[in-house]
Parts: structure tokens; C-alpha cells; sequence
């Protein structure tokens, strides 16, 4: 896609194949990749003055710099990225609103935004009536949020895994779903329902094998529930 992209020199047309390929690398877990395509999607969507696509590599360039640990540059994407937001919000202009709300979300979450990461997974949500599967990702960060130490609400974690794995399973997201069963894994170790914990740690494991994403494995395997 990229390479059919590039010869076009049609700066759209090349930040919309960069902006895919970003996000399988950001879902496979892949850091260092998606922040390296992100920020070529920048820098080709900026030269080309492609403005409705801008928020999309920004949100993912704050996502991917956050999960680097590079806590200063994703905080200067993620404001840019919320600014970004609004302003298309104001001109009507989202169709890819509830992805990019949740992709801001995922880099407040890992730089210890806490209210601010529940506000835009929120605007993830609101903003995916006609896309359900940008809810899903939307309810799945709600979840996580929910099961942060700081401001733990096992009930509250629960429902939202399990809305965003409902969401998910039809639609064959089996990324999403995988993480839906850390996330209740995870969960059920920290409450009283630890002797179901396994079987949602072992499904995941089993799934990031299937699809080899192997640092999502990495962290399963690390609760020793590999299977």
C-alpha cells in the first residue's frame, strides 16, 4: 500500500497508506514502528496541507511516544492532537473522531492523565454511533481506566470489558477481543474471582500466539499464564 502510495506524490493518498500502516503497528504492539510511520505521516500530511487527516497521526504519534516512555514530545502531541479534534468537531468534520479520541486516551493513560484519559475515551464513545467498532476500542480504554491502581473500580472495569468484548467478537476484532481477556484476567487475579482469571489469560495468550503479537504475549506470559 505504501509503496503504491508513494508514487502517486499525492500527499493524501501517501498519509492515508502511512496512517494504516501505523495503526497495525500500534495494535501488534509495536512502538518504535508506528511512532516512525506516524510521524512520516505528519510530515507528508503537513507539507500537502492535509488538515482532516492531521489528528489521526498525531493521536497515534502521542499513543506510540507515550508507550516509548517519551513523556514530553507525546504530551506536545496530545495537545495538539485534542486542539486538532475540536476544531474538526466544530466544522462537522469526525469521521474518524471515536479511533483518534481513543488513541489521545491511550497516551493520557500511560502519562498518568487520569481524568483527562476518561474524558476522551468518553468522546471516544460519543463520537462512534455509527461506528461501533471505534466504541469498542473506546469501552475497552473506559475498562482499563476503570482497573488503574489509582483509581480502581472492579465493577465499573467489568462492565466495560465486557461492552467492549460484546462489540467486539462479532465484528471478528480479535485483537480487541484478546485484550478484552487480559483486561478481565488481569482483573479477576486482583478481586474475588480469581479462579477465572486462567481462562481469560489463557485466551488471550492463545490468541496473540495466532496472531503473533508477541508483545502482547510477552506480557501474559509474564503473569505465568502462557499456557
Amino acid at each position: 500500500m505504501i509503496r503504491l502510495a508513494e508514487r502517486t506524490h499525492h500527499p493524501s493518498t501517501i498519509g492515508l497508506a502511512y496512517n494504516g500502516a501505523t495503526r497495525l503497528h500500534l495494535l501488534k504492539g509495536d512502538w518504535a514502528k508506528a511512532c516512525s510511520l506516524s510521524e512520516h505521516a505528519i510530515a507528508v500530511l503537513r507539507t500537502g496541507n492535509v488538515i482532516p487527516m492531521l489528528p489521526t497521526a498525531v493521536s497515534s504519534s502521542s499513543w506510540a511516544l507515550a508507550q516509548l516512555d517519551e513523556a514530553s514530545a507525546a504530551l506536545n502531541r496530545l495537545q495538539e492532537g485534542e486542539q486538532l479534534l475540536e476544531r474538526q468537531a466544530m466544522k462537522g468534520r469526525v469521521a474518524q473522531g471515536g479511533w483518534d479520541y481513543h488513541q489521545l486516551g491511550r497516551a493520557s493513560l500511560l502519562l498518568g492523565r487520569i481524568d483527562e484519559a476518561r474524558h476522551l475515551a468518553g468522546r471516544a464513545v460519543e463520537f462512534s454511533p455509527s461506528h461501533p467498532g471505534f466504541a469498542a476500542h473506546g469501552h475497552h480504554l473506559l475498562g482499563d481506566i476503570a482497573a488503574h491502581p489509582d483509581q480502581f473500580d472492579a465493577e465499573g472495569a467489568e462492565v466495560h470489558y465486557r461492552e467492549s468484548l460484546a462489540l467486539a467478537e462479532p465484528r471478528g476484532m480479535r485483537p480487541l477481543v484478546a485484550h478484552c481477556h487480559l483486561g478481565l484476567g488481569r482483573l479477576y487475579r486482583r478481586t474475588g474471582k480469581r479462579e477465572q482469571a486462567p481462562e481469560h489469560l489463557t485466551t488471550a495468550a492463545t490468541m496473540y500466539r495466532e496472531m503473533g503479537m508477541t508483545y502482547w504475549l510477552e506480557q501474559v506470559e509474564r503473569m505465568g499464564a502462557s499456557g
